[in-house]
């Protein structure tokens, strides 16, 4: 694999993670939790209860993983569209096929599941255990401690299945999200760029923003369901599995459930995908040009 690609990945995984984290909080918070009326109530009830510590829960584990992750999608995304590239007979120089970035982006995705799933659960559950808790008793101690305190009580009560409750739907969002998130990014910069130069800075943060919001429409009915199924474990077990959550959120709170949170993924999307996108082209650029 391209060690350019696992390095840009990483360091544009890293920088996504840190401008996009508060807004994530809020984001699993409205999926999770039912007695918010707004984005703009959950952000005014956890500034008020946590101060701004409440909106940076859990994010020493992103970042922490994010380098892993991050590395694996991009470096399987473009390893796989190589080889997708080659098997058409093209030569290197040819433009590649929009149904092999699509599929190469679905690799993406699912490729970083393993890695993430675990890392994933104890972020969401750090973000939400105190609303979780205060819930049942307002004078609740906090369950974890921490990050390696949360994945180790979580590998000890509920084994080693218990990291990866809800990976089904996070695989389910991630493969078709990147799929969706590397075909736009893509189609944007071939549609304003010149074949004959190099992509300019505006079109790669304008992909790059554009490209983050349309993997969030097409990834958040996932999202929903994830989250919840991993906060379910943390007391008392509402869904019995990834089809109840689904059924079972419907009928209770209608269709749109699915799409909780959307318009916060969507607003976070944009500055972190342009991040994103910006950092690795530019690390992508400098490692190869070093080379």
């Amino acid at each position: 694999m391209h060690l350019a690609d696992f390095i840009a990945g990483s360091v544009g995984g890293a920088f996504g993670v840190a401008v996009g984290y508060p807004l994530d909080t809020v984001k699993v918070r409205i999926q999770t939790q039912r007695h918010y009326s707004s984005v703009w109530d959950c952000v005014r009830r956890l500034f008020r209860n946590e101060g701004m510590s409440g909106f940076y829960r859990g994010m020493s584990m992103p970042v922490t993983t994010v380098s892993i992750s991050s590395s694996l999608v991009f470096g399987t995304y473009r390893n796989v569209l190589h080889h997708l590239h080659a098997l058409r007979d093209r030569r290197a120089g040819d433009a590649h096929h929009k149904a092999d970035i699509f599929l190469s982006g679905f690799a993406g995705g699912v490729a970083q599941v393993s890695v993430m799933s675990p890392a994933d659960i104890v972020k969401v559950r750090l973000q939400c255990q105190t609303e979780v808790l205060q819930n049942l008793t307002p004078d609740s101690k906090l369950k974890y401690r921490g990050p390696l305190h949360c994945l180790l009580s979580i590998a000890r009560h509920e084994g080693v299945r218990g990291l990866y409750r809800g990976s089904g739907a996070l695989a389910l969002r991630d493969g078709p999200s990147f799929a969706t998130y590397f075909l736009t990014y893509n189609s944007i910069c071939d549609l304003l760029s010149a074949h004959d130069k190099q992509t300019e800075w505006t079109v790669i943060l304008f992909a790059g923003g554009v490209s983050g919001m349309c993997g969030w429409a097409v990834g958040t009915p996932m999202d929903v369901i994830k989250a919840r199924l991993q906060v379910d474990g943390m007391n008392r077990q509402r869904y019995r599995g990834f089809i109840h959550c689904i059924t079972d959120s419907v009928k209770t709170e209608g269709p749109a459930v699915l799409f909780k949170g959307l318009s916060v993924n969507c607003i976070r999307a944009f500055p972190v995908n342009m991040t994103v996108f910006a950092t690795y082209e530019l690390v992508v650029r400098v490692v190869r040009g070093a080379s």
